[in-house]
């Protein structure tokens, strides 16, 4: 084992006393323990997520882990935004790049201290696959501990969400269906306590394609925050890091082509959030994996959706728990999987296998879906070349296809405003632009207009398209990712109101109904505007980041 240890360094007789010295000083190990595997606990607690004010009993949990397995535990940490809290302002330009921040942050420390493997404690939404980025890019022994999800709130009886319940609730009560007094009573009792939100929203879409794609161990996904089951898993998890670092398993040996398709695979049957879009590819390219976009839509067209979360179905991640979790999933889809390594040392076939399904219903057989297809489709036509994708296991029937009268905003808060004023109407086509990766800056989540369109019960009469992004709570006939985006000068740059737009996504198009020389006029007539924020580290973000369609990945 002390052949491969990278903190095999500091015991060299001479050369490593300064800096055994300053190890000793911080009283975490002795001289006994010096050659023993140096693990990095990386843990995103702080106090202004739910999803992580409880994370300092896990780090316990993990820590035990550790040094039960004959590793020494070193805690450190990376910040986290909360994408509910930063929602509808201009803290939202912060919450995509600050994947990249904490990509480079595990990087910095690991290879400063010359850690021989992490246990990565997660559990929002760019923080999870931040982690996973600084995993593969290191290929290091990594496992990746979720911390769990929050529990349903109840009001009246009433099973509750954030999205439904607090997003949507604003333009219920707008629309007069609910009473000021409710509303009040929702803002306390949505959210009961710690975790992450409770339907199968970002946060907790990339705890299952992480579990999936064989990062966590099995079970850790849909394991409830401040749970025993999750203890139990996160000891277990510091303990099998140690086992990893003796094999020389690392990431880039979990994290292969196959494996991230399994997760993509994974991601349509459950009906998870758009964002895995800019996640998984990011992923992959750490990993140095070739996965263009058309992949996920490859995936999509042979996985049936079996399952039906909130946002558009009923079903919380609690009951996915209840259900056989991940692990029951993957038997489900079996056939769709290939048969990988995981960081537990089942394969994804072993786990499949010994697997138990509690519900027919909630995880339905392949052969009885809720839809034919997977929840994600790629669209692409003259209003994204480059490709867009929807969520087309929220969208209704009735909006499958759809032709509208574009209404044109040049942000989200403009597009905000016109919503809550009711100036949108039956028949539109929503268009919000620049607010992509360079031209948000950060692809802001557009959860507060989409919400609120749904709230005023429009959500069959409108629909939404943008360079920005969804929130995973985000349900409808809501296209996002639109490549390339207006900033670049993309089609969508060129819309102008009353401009008529088709989506259709049996054949996964998206258009807009203006011939190509008058486009070309428009596109001679066009001028870049300059860029909202020109200081600071989201002015450097916005020039060196790519475009959705590549996963916004920073270059």
């Amino acid at each position: 084992m002390a052949n491969h240890l990278k903190s095999d360094w500091f015991n060299q007789p001479l050369a490593g006393m300064p800096a055994r010295a300053l190890l000793f000083a911080t009283g975490t190990v002795t001289p006994e323990e010096m050659e023993k595997p140096f693990i990095g606990l990386v843990s995103s607690f702080t106090d202004l997520i739910p999803g992580h004010a409880h994370m300092r009993r896990l780090e316990r949990k993990i820590e035990h882990g550790i040094f039960a397995g004959g590793g020494v535990a070193w805690l450190f940490s990376v910040p986290g935004i909360c994408d509910g809290i930063a929602m509808g302002h201009s803290g939202m330009h912060y919450s995509l790049p600050s994947r990249e921040l904490i990509a480079d942050m595990v990087e910095t420390i690991t290879l400063a201290h010359r850690l021989d493997g992490l246990v990565l404690l997660t559990n929002c939404d760019k923080i999870t696959p931040g982690m996973l980025m600084a995993a593969a890019r290191l290929d290091t022994p990594a496992i990746v501990v979720t911390a769990g999800p929050m529990h349903s709130g109840r009001y009246k009886m009433e099973r509750l969400d954030l999205v439904h319940d607090t997003f949507e609730a604003v333009g219920r009560y707008k629309a007069g269906q609910i009473s000021e007094d409710d509303l009040k009573c929702l803002e306390l009792e949505a959210c009961p306590g710690g975790g992450s939100c409770q339907g199968l929203f970002t946060a907790n879409t990339m705890a299952c394609v992480t579990e999936a794609m064989g990062m966590s161990l099995p079970g850790c996904a849909s394991a409830l925050c401040a749970s025993a089951k999750k203890d139990r898993i996160a000891y277990e998890s510091g303990k099998r890091v140690v086992d990893l670092v003796r094999q020389g398993t690392t990431a880039r040996r979990i994290l292969t082509r196959e494996a991230l398709a399994n997760g993509i695979a994974v991601d349509m049957a459950l009906g998870g959030s758009t964002n895995t879009v800019l996640h998984i590819p990011a992923i992959a390219h750490e990993a140095g994996v070739e996965l263009p976009l058309e992949v996920f839509d490859e995936i999509s067209r042979r996985t049936p959706h079996i399952a039906n979360f909130r946002p558009s179905g009923d079903m919380m991640m609690e009951d996915l728990d209840y259900a056989g979790g991940i692990p029951a999933a993957l038997r489900r889809i079996k056939t769709v999987l290939a048969d990988c390594p995981t960081v537990s040392g089942a394969s994804t076939y072993e786990i499949a296998d010994a697997a138990r399904i509690f519900s027919d219903d909630l995880l339905r057989p392949m052969d009885r879906p809720y839809h034919k297809e997977g929840g994600i489709a790629v669209l692409r036509g003259t209003l994204a070349p480059d490709g867009a994708v929807i969520k087309q296991s929220a969208v209704p029937e009735s909006m499958r296809t759809f032709t509208g009268t574009a209404r044109v905003f040049d942000a989200e808060e403009a597009c905000n405003e016109a919503v809550m004023a009711g100036r949108i109407t039956p028949g539109d086509f929503v268009v919000i632009r620049y607010e992509g990766p360079a031209g948000g800056p950060g692809m802001r989540e557009m959860l507060t207009a989409t919400a609120a369109i749904k709230g005023l019960g429009l959500g069959e009469q409108v629909a939404l398209v943008t360079d920005g992004r969804f929130s995973g709570g985000t349900h409808g006939p809501c296209i996002g990712h639109v490549s390339p985006e207006a900033a670049a000068g993309g089609p969508i740059a060129l819309v102008r109101d009353g401009d008529r737009i088709t989506m259709d996504i049996p054949n996964r198009r998206l258009d807009v109904d203006v011939d190509e020389a008058e486009l070309a006029r428009r596109r001679k007539a066009w001028k870049k505007p300059a860029p909202k924020i020109g200081h600071g580290y989201l002015a450097r973000y916005a020039r060196y980041v790519t475009s959705a369609a590549t996963g916004a990945i920073c270059k």
